[in-house]
């Protein structure tokens, strides 16, 4: 459902980007508990901003008396990066079923680290250096007058082996029903979980396959220190998943990673290093080093297809990050939370 189709009664503006374009948001319903729902911090991550206008546009149409209604309240913004989704329109076909890897790898645009949106949100009341974008939703949530409950920011992984969930540290130990959704679903729709051991790098501690802590911005940015690169370390500033949680409620914060790209074989030892993900690598820097000297990014795809490397259907990633949504819906009403 494209965002036109959502009934402009239910949404606001929440402000301007950067450059000037209007940042859509929607907010349904009027149960006791907050929940609020993110897309598009990476502009190269076109599935979420897709699903949050499809929830968006499915709430607009309930009765008000709906328990989707009267349980929650509903703060959605679909992609709050309307700049970076202009620079990629080129690749991301609207109602794409899946997305091509030629035209993908030749025409992705990201923010380097330190201007993320998803780590730009504003240190405090009085930040003047957080983007445009940040300080908009920010000051939207900073509106609501009850606790949040849950909070995902929906992102894509460009490759992996399967889909991959980030939860909260505080909450994982409450979240195994979460988990166990979330892998029965998977293994139902074909896939493996993805799997990486990488020791708390970046805030990423591994609880088990396809499941691990969401990444913290001052482990983020320790990384960069660490590199040498304090100019870089200095610019991070909280994630939406910190920001909520520092509003002074005990928020389940959930991250969904689904691969835009399935890499056959990468994830059967955990690494780093994992040896066939090593392989996957150098053979796209190979395709990327072909298309920066001309090459067609047709003939790529049909190589890559040829390998296994396929894309994973868009329905099938919207699925997922549905299941993690509604898991986590779940766990914040179980008496065990």
């Amino acid at each position: 459902m494209a965002s036109a189709d959502i009934p402009a009664a239910a949404g606001c503006v929440l402000g301007s980007s950067r450059e000037g374009r209007p940042i859509p948001a929607f907010r349904f319903g009027r149960g006791s508990e907050a929940v609020s729902l993110l897309g598009g911090c990476h502009a190269d991550e076109p599935v979420g901003p897709r699903l949050l206008r499809r929830v968006a546009g499915y709430l607009a149409g309930l009765d008000a008396d709906d328990p989707m209604l009267t349980r929650y309240q509903w703060w959605i913004i679909p992609h709050i990066n309307p700049d970076g989704a202009i620079r990629n329109a080129p690749w991301q076909d609207p109602d794409a079923k899946a997305y091509d890897l030629g035209r993908y790898l030749a025409g992705k645009v990201r923010e380097l680290p330190g201007d993320d949106i998803e780590f730009g949100f504003p240190r405090d009341d009085a930040d003047p250096g957080a983007r445009p974008e940040n300080r908009a939703a920010y000051d939207w949530w900073r509106t609501c007058d009850r606790p949040f409950g849950l909070h995902a920011s929906l992102h894509s992984m460009g490759f992996a082996a399967g889909p991959f969930f980030l939860i909260d540290r505080a909450w994982e130990a409450r979240c195994e029903a979460l988990k166990a959704s979330c892998r029965r679903h998977s293994e139902a729709l074909g896939y493996s979980l993805h799997d990486v051991e990488r020791h708390g790098e970046k805030g990423f501690f591994r609880f088990e396959p396809g499941f691990a802590s969401r990444p913290d911005s001052k482990l983020m940015a320790a990384h960069f220190e660490a590199l040498g690169d304090s100019a870089t370390a200095s610019r991070f500033r909280p994630s939406s998943m910190e920001t909520l949680r520092a509003f002074g409620h005990d928020a389940l914060t959930l991250v969904s990673e689904m691969p835009l790209f399935i890499l056959p074989g990468v994830g059967r030892s955990p690494g780093p290093p994992d040896p066939v993900a090593e392989r996957w690598k150098s053979r796209l820097d190979g395709w990327r080093s072909e298309l920066a000297v001309g090459g067609a990014p047709d003939t790529i795809s049909v190589d890559a297809e040829k390998l296994g490397l396929v894309p994973m259907p868009v329905r099938d990633q919207m699925m997922l990050q549905w299941t993690l949504i509604a898991a986590g819906l779940r766990q914040i009403r179980s008496p065990a939370a």
